[in-house]
């Protein structure tokens, strides 16, 4: 795979996917990123020498503009859950939150946006999950980035700090019985595949192709591990 040259990488990584901040951070050694921002709310467990983090309030984003100068490559994986923060704070987080930085980034002239979303995303559903995912789908792809990527994962096998028994059980249902991840996904793999995605070298005529494209579950564990 052709590398290609990230003058200053941002990730913004999601509270529940901090352990895979660790996992994309060393998938970064390559010599094709030089520079490592962790915007984020509270500081991870995250050691590495190109690695910098930035602590904002994602409610005063503007007070914050700084960490999203100067920008290449921006990912976003924020997000909550309905049961932590209630159906307004969900929507608040994982569509409001995502576009305000994702339009930060974009008038600080940021060129490739990765956003992952979820499987079923659709802004006219009728569940509050996937119509918020379709929304902000929508709503980042109308900032116009040079290039989109939008992930749609199935469910994500993750280690959470906080308590959640019944989400543990099936999560080791899950990795169990869902060997082909038909289902499921480790955010490991999801990183992994963010990385090479990122990397990978497009010609001009595959750039005009895929200004906007969406990765579903298989074509994630197809870059992930490959």
């Amino acid at each position: 795979m052709t590398r290609l040259p990230a003058d200053r990488v941002t990730l913004r990584w999601r509270e529940a996917q901090g352990r895979s901040a660790g996992s994309w951070c060393r998938n970064s050694n390559s010599p094709g990123f030089s520079h490592i921002t962790l915007v984020t709310r509270r500081e991870l467990d995250v050691k590495s020498e190109k690695v910098e983090q930035k602590l904002v309030d994602f409610e005063n984003l503007d007070n914050h503009i700084d960490a999203f100068k100067d920008v290449q490559v921006a990912y976003s994986c924020l997000g909550t859950t309905r049961g932590k923060a209630g159906a307004k704070g969900f929507v608040r987080v994982d569509r409001d939150y995502v576009y305000n930085a994702a339009k930060l980034l974009k008038d600080c002239g940021c060129s490739h946006f990765h956003l992952v979303s979820s499987t079923g995303a659709n802004k006219n559903s009728h569940f509050l999950y996937q119509k918020t995912k379709g929304e902000v789908e929508n709503m980042v792809t109308e900032l116009n980035f040079p290039r989109l990527s939008i992930y749609r994962p199935s469910l994500l096998l993750c280690d959470r700090q906080e308590s959640r028994p019944m989400e543990k059980i099936a999560q080791i249902v899950l990795r169990g019985f869902d060997w082909r991840n038909k289902i499921s996904i480790g955010t490991d793999t999801v990183a992994s595949a963010m990385v090479a995605n990122t990397l990978e070298q497009q010609t001009s005529e595959k750039a005009e192709e895929t200004k906007v494209e969406i990765l579903e579950n298989a074509d994630i564990l197809r870059l992930g591990i490959d």
